[in-house]
């Protein structure tokens, strides 16, 4: 079984919308429904699971229940850090692979899905990313460039990420313990001497984070309906 947890319990600070940003209209549907509906297509995916603040999920089982997603299985309250609100949607996971997804990353596709839990079922761990176009530099604390990365061996890190839910929810659960911050769960992995597997992604994968994503989220769309 293969359970997707959906992470969507940011506060949108920086889309400066004074609500949670997924309850925001993408050509006229909510990016959480969007995002919900993508994985509730995929016929690898048995359940989904979705993590949000104690004050949104009124408004998510609003949703669920209005568009008919028939695998959420539960809405959870999130936590302090995202980690907190991963850890809390793997411990409802029955899945034997988990998939950790942004609840703003609603144009991700079933084909990318079903690659991540390909991978992870293969390797035990993997992750959507894209090879990085720009040419990348290193700064010190005065803004002076310091060094180039290695365009070749640098990539954008996307969701999902898949993992194998034993292995994972254990990682979770030793990192809370050691106090080990991470911001995304394939740093959990790293920090522990595991190995991710990249999965090729896309460039339309974005996460919606600004108001200038939303406009780049629309002509997406909109390119893809042509």
């Amino acid at each position: 079984m293969v359970s997707a947890i959906i992470v969507a319990g940011g506060k949108g600070t920086r889309m400066g919308a004074g609500m949670n940003k997924v309850f925001l209209p993408l050509d006229g549907k909510e990016i959480i429904s969007r995002t919900i509906s993508v994985f509730e297509s995929s016929p690898r995916v048995d359940e989904i699971i979705i993590v949000t603040s104690d004050d949104d999920i009124p408004k998510m089982r609003e949703i669920v229940w209005r568009d008919g997603y028939k695998k959420v299985s539960k809405i959870v309250e999130g936590g302090k850090e995202r980690s907190d609100s991963v850890y809390n949607g793997l411990m409802l996971a029955t899945g034997d692979v988990s998939l950790i997804h942004d609840g703003a990353r609603c144009l991700v596709t079933t084909d990318e899905i079903e690659a991540v839990i390909v991978d992870t079922i293969y390797f035990e761990a993997a992750a959507l990313g894209v090879k990085v176009k720009d040419t990348l530099k290193v700064i010190d604390k005065k803004g002076n460039i310091t060094k180039t990365v290695d365009r070749e061996k640098t990539v954008h890190i996307q969701t999902p990420q898949g993992f194998l839910t034993s292995q994972i929810r254990d990682l979770h659960e030793r990192a809370k313990a050691e106090n080990v911050f991470v911001t995304d769960d394939c740093s959990i992995f790293e920090h522990y001497g595991k190995t991710v597997h990249l999965t090729e992604g896309s460039y339309d994968n974005i996460k919606i984070t600004t108001p200038e994503d939303i406009a780049v989220a629309e002509a997406i769309l909109k390119r893809k309906e042509q």
